[in-house]
């Protein structure tokens, strides 16, 4: 026999208006913040100084060391990252992590209510560190261009401070360092955007 899969966790709404609903959304985002969000797993983690962690999908050699190292620091020093883990060097930065004890906030680009568990993330989600949180109405099962760029700026909301390991000019990324400076959301101590 194979080995049973576990259930879907459950899935909690968060309403605006509601204690635990996030009050910068409303700050920075004012009407067109998200009206209900969707978390799975511990929602407290909500409260935590967050990092932002971003980077282009094509990215230089050199800004990969940087970014691994930078993803190390995060871990050792306990910070909770908040992301999409969407692009090839931010995936890389989400295993260093899990290799920690620190918080994480995984935002993907589409509704989370139905979503598995990855088996990487398994452990750390076991344990209380993952929260999975989304703004997207279940109608929405795939990632596309638009969703990543909504689900950046949702990020970039939720962030007290911010790494851009790398931003290909033009890009969304670069786009995503305009939004992070006009809410005067800071660099992560020792970068720069």
């Amino acid at each position: 026999m194979g080995e049973k899969r576990k259930q879907s966790p459950a899935a909690h709404r968060l309403a605006r208006g509601d204690e635990l609903y996030p009050s910068v959304l409303l700050a920075r985002l004012g009407e067109n913040a998200p009206a209900t969000l969707t978390a799975i797993g511990p929602v407290a983690l909500l409260a935590n100084r967050k990092t932002a962690l971003f980077c282009s999908a094509r990215t230089p050699g050199d800004a990969i060391l940087r970014a691994h190292d930078m993803a190390r620091r995060l871990r050792d020093e306990g910070v909770t990252v908040i992301s999409g883990f969407h692009s090839p060097i931010e995936r890389e930065c989400l295993r260093i992590l899990l290799r920690g004890k620190q918080p994480i906030i995984i935002c993907p680009a589409r509704a989370i209510e139905s979503m598995r568990i990855a088996t990487e993330c398994r452990a750390a989600f076991d344990a209380g560190r993952v929260l999975f949180l989304s703004p997207f109405a279940m109608e929405l099962r795939r990632v596309t261009k638009d969703s990543a760029a909504r689900r950046n700026e949702f990020v970039a909301v939720l962030a007290d401070n911010a790494y851009v390991a790398h931003a290909a000019p033009g890009g969304q990324t670069a786009k995503t360092i305009d939004l992070l400076r006009a809410w005067s959301v800071p660099p992560a101590v020792g970068t720069d955007f």
